[in-house]
């Protein structure tokens, strides 16, 4: 249900349910954590990158799992890592939203570090029209990405838009044509992985996601703290070292 290969530093997630648009079981979602913690685990992985097989990313939860629910019938299987778990790793992981993302499909895509979307990728939030509600704190990240009045659109709505869109509003970083979105993506991981301390990046995800709950003095003062800790680590050294040597840097990967 997730696929897993290696392109240098760099683990590519693949969800693997193409005839369902890749929508999210609790099988397929302890698979693909399962596999996030194995990649921040090894050494030589130094980014991630998610994307789907075939037409979508995700198409959300899958619908044989909501008829279940609103029977009354579904065996509750959750894992019981949060949905939001990709933001506590150390390595930094790129979402490839190569088409249908809705739903829980949209909030796997911006629990990741960074996204990279197909322009034509069709993307809605769809609670409202299922009945449901901001599921796992998209009710608390839209507005930080997207603006109040922009959350308030896609979530009351649940209106589709295309990734071009999803770029205009800052839910993306980038949005190409479909054909060359995994190359983007990977190539944009590579060069996390040639180019950046895995120290520096695994201490940024925590000041970024943690930062968010705090306050701006609080922010500050936690980011001395934690610049004299990197003044102390060979990361520094080398990276004062290549840039004077004009030559890339060989970072050491995470203890």
């Amino acid at each position: 249900m997730v696929l897993s290969e290696d392109d240098g530093g760099v683990r590519i997630l693949t969800f693997n349910r193409p005839e369902r648009l890749n929508a999210w079981t609790a099988e397929m979602g302890r698979r693909y954590f399962d596999l996030l913690e194995e990649a921040d685990r090894d050494p030589s992985v130094r980014a991630i990158v998610v994307t789907g097989a075939g037409r979508g990313f995700c198409a959300g939860a899958d619908f044989a799992d909501l008829t279940a629910l609103q029977a009354g019938t579904y065996a509750d299987e959750r894992d019981p890592r949060p949905t939001t778990f990709p933001t506590t790793l150390r390595t930094p992981v790129v979402a490839a939203v190569n088409g249908a993302c809705a739903g829980l499909g949209m909030v796997h895509a911006l629990v990741c570090d960074v996204v990279l979307t197909a322009g034509d990728a069709k993307w809605t939030t769809a609670f409202s029209r299922r009945g449901l509600v901001a599921e796992y704190g998209l009710g608390w990240i839209l507005p930080r990405l997207a603006g109040q009045a922009r959350a308030m659109d896609l979530l009351l709505s649940g209106r589709v838009f295309t990734g071009e869109q999803a770029c205009a509003m800052g839910l993306a970083v980038r949005a190409v044509p479909g054909e060359r979105l995994l190359a983007e993506a990977v190539g944009y991981a590579k060069e996390l992985a040639t180019q950046c301390s895995p120290a520096s990046m695994a201490v940024i995800k925590r000041q970024i996601w943690d930062g968010w709950q705090e306050g701006l003095d609080e922010a500050e003062a936690e980011a001395v703290r934690l610049m004299t800790e990197s003044f102390r680590r060979p990361d520094f050294a080398e990276g004062v070292s290549s840039f004077l040597e004009r030559r890339p840097p060989d970072f050491p990967p995470l203890g």
